[in-house]
């Protein structure tokens, strides 16, 4: 269900025990998935899907919802630095709403803005190669967003 309205205060008092969180980065070509644990303390990188259908890759979402016992998904929004939202959030709502008919599970909207930039940072820091970057980034932005999710709840 679409839960636009939902803030993740309610949907996380509302989470049954025993389920787990779901982070997900949108981008045009991937989709970053992260996972947090049982305390609902530390985000994991999962996986990157890259993008081909949307059929194919909400199911593959569906996919990752049942196995990992997800309970609530976090997609980053991509809002715009002066707080409006362009084009990428308006993609991001309708890959929402499209989700939701397809699945029970409460989705909330995490403001996403610079995870990936922090995240390469990080990476160029770290001396990874531009190679390395591009394989792991979308799935570390993902950890990035909801790991901020997370942290704001405890």
């Amino acid at each position: 269900m679409a839960e636009q309205d939902l803030t993740l205060k309610a949907a996380f008092a509302a989470l049954s025990p025993g389920k787990r969180f779901m982070g997900l980065d949108l981008g045009s070509k991937t989709i970053g998935v992260a996972t947090g644990d049982l305390t609902h303390s530390i985000a994991t990188p999962l996986e990157t899907i890259k993008r081909t259908k949307f059929t194919a890759d909400a199911q593959r979402l569906l996919e990752l919802i049942g196995s990992e016992n997800i309970g609530l998904v976090v997609l980053g929004l991509p809002i715009n630095m002066d707080g409006s939202e362009g084009p990428r959030c308006q993609s991001t709502r309708a890959f929402a709403r499209n989700f939701s008919s397809l699945s029970s599970v409460p989705l909330v909207f995490w403001d996403e803005r610079l995870s990936t930039a922090a995240v390469e940072r990080m990476l160029i820091a770290a001396d990874a190669s531009r190679a390395k970057r591009d394989l792991v980034i979308d799935k570390l932005a993902a950890a990035w967003i909801l790991q901020a999710a997370l942290d704001s709840i405890r």
